[in-house]
């Protein structure tokens, strides 16, 4: 058993946010857990094409949409999955950024960042 605070993992730039890994990989755990924020009136063109991913809304708002148009509405209490390594576009609102309790399985590495674009999905 062990504990680790937000405050004792350091706070990687993602691209939109920052992220702050608090279950990674080394911790072979079989899953990862970030606390990841989203910048305010920011858009992320995202996809992970070696981990599933689901997302808990814990502050803010915004929302995530498919590459076919299917539009999710994000709050607090609400949770996204990506089922199927889904490219998708993740919106904070422009009034607030927006937090979220984000899993993987599999676990990443937890040094991982993404390179946004307009030209594409940013993929890891």
């Amino acid at each position: 058993m062990f504990t680790r605070s937000k405050n004792e993992v350091a706070a990687v730039e993602w691209g939109n946010g920052t992220s702050h890994r608090l279950l990674v990989e080394a911790d072979n755990m079989g899953f990862a857990v970030a606390h990841t924020l989203v910048r305010a009136g920011t858009e992320s063109k995202l996809e992970y094409r070696r981990n599933l991913e689901a997302c808990y809304c814990i502050k803010g708002s915004g929302n995530v949409e498919d590459t076919e148009g299917n539009l999710f509405a994000i709050t607090p209490g609400v949770i996204y999955a990506l089922d199927g390594n889904e490219p998708h576009f993740l919106r904070a609102s422009e009034h607030e950024d927006l937090e979220l309790i984000s899993v993987f399985n599999p676990p990443i590495r937890g040094d991982e960042k993404h390179v946004l674009s307009d030209s594409g999905f940013s993929t890891y």
